[in-house]
């Protein structure tokens, strides 16, 4: 495996960043982590003719908080979320989904922002921003605007960016005191995509349940929701035969797909009881 020839430039500052989108359009691409765009050079599925590193930038990264939201920048390493207390005490359901992201070595490379703008379906982070009710933050040139993460993910590898944006910011509201949630996922192997995940979030009156790998992008489950915080389970478990429509792949057909959602499902609902 041997990439195609490229250029390179690491960026110094945004504004370079914006002249070189501008100036390259679609031959650019943006280097962050560079866990799942290297290999898809090495295998040509992707043949850019400049790479833009925006490892350089630090003040795209580091998490911190405000009176009601952590904000996590897009070049914050996996590693960094996964250990970050801050994380832990207003976004728990993201902390316990970090673990199950590949592997440490791809962790201690990778970025929150890498991940969330590549936007692969069966991944972890999508889903739990989704359940989160989290706010991307994208950065054009001299104008910034604000996506609820519902509606960021388009499809199969397809986000809200539009040429010239980068993700600069990820806000999640902090959890409140009532807050609980549940993460799981079926793999094949510890650190594998999930063949079915489920990413859950529940405050007061309201419960989010998001599922990943059985469509193009996370998937909600709004009556299967409603059912659960009735306290119904098996109708909750029901209702996701109409709310999920997996296509089968290579890990398992789409009756699979459905029977271990509702597995998940099930024992997510015993997690939020204990929460």
């Amino acid at each position: 495996m041997k990439a195609p020839s490229f250029g390179y430039i690491k960026a110094r500052d945004l504004g370079q960043v914006f002249d070189l989108l501008e100036q390259h359009g679609d031959e650019a691409r943006l280097l962050a982590g560079g866990q799942s765009l290297l290999p898809s050079l090495n295998l040509r599925l992707s043949s850019p003719g400049i790479l833009i590193d925006l490892n350089g930038l630090t003040d795209l990264g580091g998490i911190t908080e405000t009176a009601t939201s952590l904000v996590i920048g897009a070049m914050t390493r996996h590693v960094a979320v996964e250990t970050s207390d801050l994380v832990a005490r207003h976004a728990p359901l993201v902390a316990a989904a970090m673990p199950h992201i590949a592997h440490a070595a791809i962790r201690n490379r990778g970025t929150i922002g890498g991940s969330l703008c590549f936007a692969d379906p069966a991944a972890e982070l999508p889903a739990c921003m989704v359940a989160l009710r989290a706010t991307l933050v994208i950065q054009g040139r001299g104008a910034e605007r604000r996506v609820l993460a519902a509606d960021f993910f388009r499809g199969l590898f397809e986000t809200a960016l539009q040429p010239g944006e980068i993700l600069r910011a990820i806000e999640i509201p902090k959890a409140a005191a009532d807050h609980r949630f549940a993460f799981n996922e079926l793999a094949r192997r510890h650190g594998d995509y999930a063949v079915v995940g489920l990413a859950a979030a529940a405050e007061a009156d309201w419960l989010n349940l998001v599922y990943f790998a059985v469509g193009d992008r996370p998937v909600t489950a709004p009556r299967a929701a409603a059912s659960l915080l009735r306290g119904d389970v098996d109708g909750a478990i029901a209702a996701l035969e109409a709310e999920l429509e997996p296509d089968g792949d290579l890990n398992a057909r789409p009756e699979t797909k459905r029977h271990l959602a509702g597995v998940l499902l099930r024992r997510a609902a015993a997690s939020l009881r204990k929460a």
